[in-house]
């Protein structure tokens, strides 16, 4: 009776231990589920970008640690993206890691924001930042999101004021092979 009683009072427990997950942790948790895989993903919005189209991409969750995770992103043969996600203080900040070829920063990198709030499981906002605003002036009404679930990963980005909307959804059901290294990597 008493193994029995003691099981009831730590499952009990646990489960307390879980709600008590912000949206934050959930959606870190749910993202870091996915680190060392790779998947291919189509252009849902956006598609006249002649940079995007017609080029096979590829997200892989290349580096997963406790407060970062670096998702380099594949356009064709182009390495030069990386999204980098920190974790901190249950806030989740986006940055754009640009790269050349030879691995030096391109002049327009390290843009993007932090999430208002701690947000949800499921998705997460990045309104532009001050950095943002003082590397690309006309970024300063960019909003960027991410969604996540178990079938597809989305990455987006809305210029308020503008129409300006670009989305890349990726199949989380279908690893693809790892690409190499992105550009400024090294092994």
């Amino acid at each position: 009776m008493k193994k029995i009683l003691f099981a009831l009072v730590l499952l009990g427990h646990l489960a307390i231990q879980a709600q008590e997950k912000t949206g934050a942790q959930q959606f870190w948790e749910n993202l870091q589920k996915h680190c060392g895989q790779s998947f291919e993903g189509e252009i849902k919005e956006g598609a006249a970008n002649d940079t995007f189209r017609d080029k096979k991409l590829v997200m892989h969750v290349r580096s997963c640690d406790k407060n970062t995770i670096k998702i380099p992103f594949f356009v064709g043969d182009d390495k030069s993206r990386t999204w980098v996600l920190s974790f901190d203080k249950d806030r989740i900040k986006l940055k754009h890691d640009h790269r050349h070829e030879d691995g030096t920063e391109d002049k327009v990198t390290q843009y993007g924001g932090t999430s208002p709030n701690s947000g949800s499981a499921g998705i997460q906002f990045f309104p532009a930042d001050q950095e943002t605003f003082n590397l690309i002036p006309n970024a300063a009404t960019n909003v960027w999101w991410i969604t996540i679930d178990e079938t597809s990963f989305t990455y987006n980005l809305r210029r308020i004021g503008s129409d300006r909307l670009f989305t890349v959804k990726f199949d989380l059901t279908k690893t693809v092979a790892t690409p190499a290294a992105p550009w400024g990597w090294k092994e």
